[in-house]
């Protein structure tokens, strides 16, 4: 089950510009460095480790249908020490995780 779904008006994301004939443009993967700038957006408090609300205010604003459910996931998958927060060191593997839901700017 993936939240594939296209990123609301978000300043960090770049849309795709091809349109030819008025057609529909193809939807393009976020990058990881869009998704770092993201969640980096959310880390309210700046103390570069990530709550269960920050996560969930990320994947909100990346268009999930279920942030909460993605928050308590991506700690789930990230947070290696158990202490309710990932970290900097723990960031990749959240990064790892926010890329395989597949993500996507239209």
């Amino acid at each position: 089950m993936y939240d594939n779904h296209p990123v609301p008006k978000n300043p960090i994301a770049q849309h795709n510009d091809h349109q030819r004939g008025g057609g529909k443009a193809a939807s393009v993967p976020l990058t990881e460095d869009q998704l770092k700038g993201i969640f980096r957006r959310f880390d309210i408090n700046k103390d570069d480790q990530f709550n269960r609300q920050e996560l969930k205010d990320a994947f909100h604003s990346l268009g999930s249908k279920f942030p909460s459910w993605r928050a308590f996931r991506a700690l789930h998958h990230a947070d290696a020490n158990g202490d309710g927060f990932i970290s900097e060191d723990e960031f990749s593997e959240l990064l790892n995780y926010a890329i395989k839901l597949g993500y996507v700017v239209n």
